[in-house]
């Protein structure tokens, strides 16, 4: 089974923490749209297998109309087998979210909503720029529920500005009253070029410390476990059969395609990327021209990737599949490189899988780098 990512990148406004392509001018609106449906025609042979999720990314591809939004589906029906029960997700601005709009988009099958909540807290979300209300954020997902949907998610973000730890106990109590189905929830990164990351440098907004993103983050997994829900990846919690079957796939290193401007696809052989910017991808897809580049994966290339996609996941690396698909050399220098972690409390083996503890999730980056193979 494969997946398909939409990449939708205009926003009404940006988020001052934001380091995604994305643009506030809808000018190339149409323009892009047309290309997107080129782009889904050229790329019908990329996916030899059913399609099992679609899924609209960005961006905010809540500002596209429902027509709009049909159009895409239409196309990618005329070019892929899509599976008869796939996922459809659309990530959402609760601001986007009304009775007459999730009425139109569950007509056109999307069937998964992901909502930008980021924080119940108004002084939070002004701080980081974000449009919405606390208020307009509950409103959306009991709305989204009193029309039908049963399988939603919401972005909360830890560490923000103005947040401590009581005011984020706080947001995950209330997360955990809405009665949804999945729960997506990151640390703030201060990225390099962002407004936000701009104050940070002025000395205008400080950095939570790092024992109070450890204590946020015990928190959270603590109290989302206590209210039946799996927590079976760093950022992400599910109650059963509500995992996001799109984001497993790429856990999990099924096939992907990635279509738009920045998009990512994979196949198990290459990746490509495409072109970042919306000017650029256009005219190439239209002038018939390559608009995107591409890398063959050596063994080590997809040792490295199945090192960082397994140790995002709960269950961790499986050592019977690592030693299998890559030999001794890398089994033996994942064991080796994994032993001071496992020494001091960041890694663990259970059973034929190396994880990560809880207390090593917040130096994850670390030590998938040191797990890495460099020859």
């Amino acid at each position: 089974m494969a997946g398909i990512y939409i990449h939708i990148p205009f926003c009404k406004s940006k988020c001052s923490y934001c380091d995604f392509y994305s643009k506030t001018d809808f000018s190339q609106r149409k323009e892009l749209i047309d290309c997107l449906i080129k782009e889904i025609h050229l790329q019908k042979n990329y996916i030899d297998e059913n399609v099992e999720t679609i899924y609209f990314g960005g961006g905010t591809p809540s500002v596209l109309s429902s027509d709009e939004l049909e159009r895409i589906l239409s196309a990618l029906e005329a070019n892929f087998l899509i599976e008869e029960d796939a996922e459809i997700t659309l990530e959402a601005n609760p601001d986007d979210l009304t009775a007459e709009y999730l009425n139109a988009l569950k007509l056109i099958k999307i069937n998964r909503l992901s909502i930008g909540v980021q924080s119940f807290d108004n002084k939070q979300l002004k701080a980081i720029n974000r449009r919405h209300s606390s208020e307009a954020a509950l409103t959306a997902v009991e709305v989204s529920k009193n029309n039908g949907f049963n399988n939603i998610s919401i972005d909360l973000i830890f560490g923000l500005p103005e947040q401590d730890l009581a005011s984020w106990k706080e947001q995950v109590n209330k997360a955990m009253y809405l009665d949804i189905q999945h729960l997506s929830a990151y640390g703030l990164m201060y990225e390099e070029g962002t407004p936000l990351w701009r104050k940070m440098k002025k000395g205008e907004v400080v950095p939570v410390d790092d024992e109070t993103s450890i204590a946020m983050y015990h928190y959270l997994v603590k109290t989302c476990v206590e209210n039946g829900f799996e927590h079976y990846e760093i950022s992400n919690f599910a109650k059963p059969d509500f995992r996001s079957r799109h984001n497993s796939a790429y856990w999990q290193e099924k096939t992907y395609l990635g279509i738009g401007p920045s998009a990512h696809s994979y196949n198990g052989i290459s990746r490509q990327w495409n072109i970042l910017s919306i000017s650029q991808y256009c005219r190439k897809i239209n002038q018939g021209e390559t608009f995107y580049e591409k890398e063959i994966l050596s063994l080590q290339d997809k040792y490295n990737d199945f090192v960082m996609v397994s140790l995002r996941t709960m269950d961790g690396i499986n050592f019977e599949i690592l030693q299998k698909r890559f030999g001794e050399k890398m089994y033996n220098h994942c064991l080796k490189s994994a032993e001071a972690f496992i020494n001091n409390g960041k890694l663990a083996i259970d059973k034929n899988f190396l994880r990560l503890t809880i207390d090593g999730v917040m130096t994850s980056d670390q030590i998938i780098v040191e797990l890495m193979y460099v020859s």
